[in-house]
């Protein structure tokens, strides 16, 4: 999987044109940076955006949550959506907004994001594509980790099976789940690919991670956009600069939103499979 290895956060989790623009901070003497996470998908549900200030790059602690700014997402047909800060006061959803009602991202579409903090407006927007359908998921043991499993028990690599359409440019990022929890093979990974790597065919690519009998392992294939793609990737770079001579200064990822905000506003497509370990 080291092709795919390039998070959401959400996050989601989250991307040219304004994307391009880098935004470089001063470690000591920045001041707190609006950050704004939003994502729209395909799902019928009440979407949600995650609206917060940065800290400093050596300060501890949770982001401090923003609970005062105006919040609505509109469609390029006219549709618009309100969103309210943490509708049923859930102490771990300070910041998160959801939408009034619930909605369906639609295919093709575009959408737009308004945040208003004060007297300052923060604008972006993002395409939901289509994606991929995971056709199937299978397991089979790994030989290297039944003689020398870093978990008890956990021996078994869960298998993809899927059709790339070849007639368009895609974009993942792709999400393990075990048990009904992200996994990751390390706090550092972001599992992202366009389909240059896969072929018309993804036969039997092997998901990071291993897993026991009766486990129940998940993964989805989510779309992104190049702008989409971009942010994960200066993400991964991110998370992987262990500040050596070498290594270029910190930068932060590349965004769709406007405003000088940090973050990104994602619209995606989710395919999702689900399989037990089950010999």
């Amino acid at each position: 999987m080291r092709d795919i290895k390039i998070y959401f956060l959400l996050g989601l989790t989250s991307f040219l044109g304004a994307c391009e623009e880098t935004v470089r901070l001063d470690l000591d003497q920045t001041p707190p940076i609006v950050v704004i996470e939003g994502l729209v998908t395909n799902e019928s549900r009440n979407h949600f955006v995650k609206v917060s200030r940065s800290v400093g790059f050596y300060a501890g602690g949770v982001a401090p949550a923003i609970t005062d700014a105006t919040v609505r997402v509109s469609s390029g047909e006219g549709e618009v959506y309100s969103y309210v800060h943490n509708p049923r006061n859930n102490p771990s959803l300070q910041g998160y907004y959801f939408s009034e009602n619930v909605y369906q991202g639609e295919v093709g579409e575009t959408y737009f994001l308004e945040v208003t903090i004060g007297g300052e407006t923060y604008r972006a927007e993002d395409e939901l594509l289509p994606v991929t359908t995971i056709d199937s998921l299978e397991y089979a043991i790994d030989e290297d980790e039944l003689e020398d499993p870093e978990d008890e028990g956990r021996f078994y690599e869960v298998l993809l099976y899927a059709k790339e359409p070849q007639d368009r440019k895609d974009y993942y990022l792709v999400k393990i789940f075990r048990n009904g929890r992200e996994f990751f093979d390390s706090y550092e990974d972001v599992y992202i690919a366009d389909d240059e790597i896969f072929g018309e065919e993804i036969s039997g690519l092997v998901a990071p991670g291993f897993f026991a009998k009766r486990d129940t392992a998940a993964l989805a294939m989510i779309s992104l956009t190049r702008n989409g793609y971009l942010f994960y990737n200066d993400l991964f770079n991110l998370l992987n600069n262990d500040g050596g001579m070498f290594d270029p200064p910190p930068v932060n990822p590349r965004t769709n939103l406007s405003g000088g905000a940090l973050g990104y506003f994602q619209a995606s497509s989710v395919s999702v499979a689900s399989i037990v370990v089950d010999p």
